[in-house]
C-alpha cells in the first residue's frame, strides 16, 4: 500500500539510525541475512531503542495509533463486567499484559470497584520505564484511591497465582517469521542491506523448522504461487511463560485477527503484515526503524493451540462487537450518556461506540478469545 507519511522530527531520525546501525551490526554478525523475526524483535524491543523500549509517545492521539481503552470508558466497562465472575469466584488478581498508556488499568479498576469485584492485587507486566511512569500518572490522575492495589512486574508471576489475566493489542507485537512460496519451494523471507547500507529483502531457503510450521498451518489448502504471509513461532513459549502460572480463573486476549482458514485464505498472498506512524497505516517494516510500529494479525486458531498446549481450556472466541453485546453494552452505554454534561459529549461517545462495533472498524477486525482454567 503506498501512503504518503509524514517527515520524522530531526530526534526521530537520530533515534531511527541508531537502530538502523545496532540492525546492520546483526546482519554482518548474520552473514548478510537477518531472519525478519530478529529484525523485528530489535526495532521493537531492543534494549533503550526499540519502539516499545523507548520513550516516545505511541498511544492515542499524540502517538501512531489508538486502542479501544483510548477512545474512551466503554470498552474497559464491558470487559469489567466479564472479568468479575471470575474475580468473585478466585478473589485473586489481575494481571495486565502490556499496559500501554495505563487507561485500560484505570477504567478497569474503577468499574470493578463499582461491581464490587477489585483484585486482591492489579499486576501491571511492564518492562519499559517511561511507558511505565506514563501508566502511573494515568492511574494517579484517574484512579487515585486504587493505586495502592497496583504492583508492576518485569516479568510474569514466578510462583503460582488465580484470577484473570489481559492482553489487549498485544499478541499482534510479537515478532513473527516471514515466508514465501515459489514454485521451487519454501524460502524465509529476510533482511539485508545494500551498497548504501538501507534495508532491503533477501529470500533464503527456509530451514526445517520454518517448512514444517509452514506445512502446518497451511495443510492442504490451496494457495497460489508466489504466495507470502507469516507466522509466530513464539507463541505458544510465551502464552506458558505469561500465563502458565494462572491456576484458576480465566485469561482474556483482544487483537485483530481471525481463524486459520481466513488467516491463509489464498486471496491474502502479501500476508497481514502493517506498520503504524502517526497514525498512518503501511506495509514496509524496512524503514523507520525503532519508530515505527510493526504487527500482524493474530492466527486465534494458533493461539487456541498454544493455549491447550498450557493446559488452558478454549473458551469464547468471538467478534469484538459480538463480546462487547454479551458483556453489557447496552446498559454501559445508558449509564455512560446520563453521565455526559453537554450535547459534544454526547457526540463523542456514540462515535467511539460506533468505532468499537461497526463492521470495518474494530467491531469484527478484532476479536477476542477467553482461555479458561477451571
Amino acid at each position: 500500500m503506498r501512503v504518503q507519511l509524514p517527515e520524522p522530527t530531526a530526534d526521530e531520525r537520530e533515534h531511527s539510525a541508531r537502530v538502523a546501525a545496532l540492525i546492520r551490526k546483526e546482519i554482518a554478525a548474520a552473514g548478510g541475512a537477518l531472519d525478519f523475526a530478529r529484525y523485528m524483535e530489535l526495532a521493537l524491543y531492543a534494549p533503550g531503542l526499540g519502539y516499545y523500549s523507548a520513550g516516545a509517545a505511541k498511544f492515542g492521539a499524540a502517538g501512531d495509533f489508538v486502542t479501544a481503552p483510548e477512545l474512551g470508558a466503554v470498552f474497559a466497562r464491558c470487559l469489567a463486567q466479564a472479568i468479575a465472575p471470575a474475580i468473585r469466584a478466585t478473589r485473586g488478581d489481575l494481571l495486565e499484559i502490556g499496559p500501554g498508556s495505563g487507561a485500560l488499568a484505570a477504567e478497569l479498576l474503577a468499574e470493578l470497584e463499582r461491581l464490587d469485584a477489585l483484585p486482591a492485587r492489579y499486576l501491571l507486566l511492564e518492562r519499559s520505564a517511561d511507558l511505565r511512569a506514563r501508566q502511573r500518572e494515568t492511574l494517579t490522575q484517574r484512579a487515585p484511591q486504587l493505586l495502592a492495589r497496583c504492583a508492576w512486574l518485569d516479568v510474569p508471576p514466578d510462583t503460582p497465582w488465580c484470577g484473570a489475566l489481559v492482553a489487549n493489542e498485544v499478541l499482534d507485537a510479537l515478532p513473527v517469521r516471514l515466508f514465501a512460496l515459489r514454485d521451487d519451494g519454501v524460502f524465509a523471507r529476510a533482511v539485508a542491506c545494500d551498497a548504501q547500507g538501507a534495508f532491503v529483502w533477501r529470500e533464503v531457503p527456509a530451514d526445517a523448522v520454518l517448512r514444517e510450521a509452514v506445512g502446518h498451518r497451511l495443510g492442504a489448502r490451496a494457495v497460489p504461487r508466489p504466495y507470502c504471509s507469516e507466522l509466530c513461532p513464539l507463541l505458544t513459549p510465551w502464552l506458558a511463560t505469561v500465563a502458565g502460572g494462572l491456576q484458576r480463573g480465566a485469561a482474556w486476549f483482544i487483537d485483530y485477527g481471525c481463524d486459520r482458514e481466513t488467516f491463509y485464505a489464498p486471496q491474502r498472498d502479501q500476508g497481514t503484515l502493517t506498520c503504524h506512524f502517526r497514525h498512518r497505516a503501511h506495509d514496509d517494516p524496512l524503514i523507520l526503524p525503532g519508530i515505527q510500529d510493526i504487527t500482524a494479525w493474530v492466527d486465534f486458531d494458533a493461539l487456541a493451540d498454544a493455549a491447550r498446549a498450557a493446559r488452558f481450556a478454549v473458551g469464547v472466541f468471538q467478534t469484538q462487537a459480538q463480546f462487547l453485546v454479551a458483556n453489557g453494552l447496552e446498559a454501559v452505554f445508558v449509564a455512560a450518556q446520563a453521565e455526559c454534561g453537554d450535547e459534544g459529549a454526547r457526540y463523542r461517545l456514540a462515535q467511539e461506540v460506533k468505532r468499537l462495533m461497526l463492521p470495518g472498524q474494530m467491531g469484527d477486525a478484532f476479536r477476542v478469545m477467553r482461555l479458561d482454567k477451571p
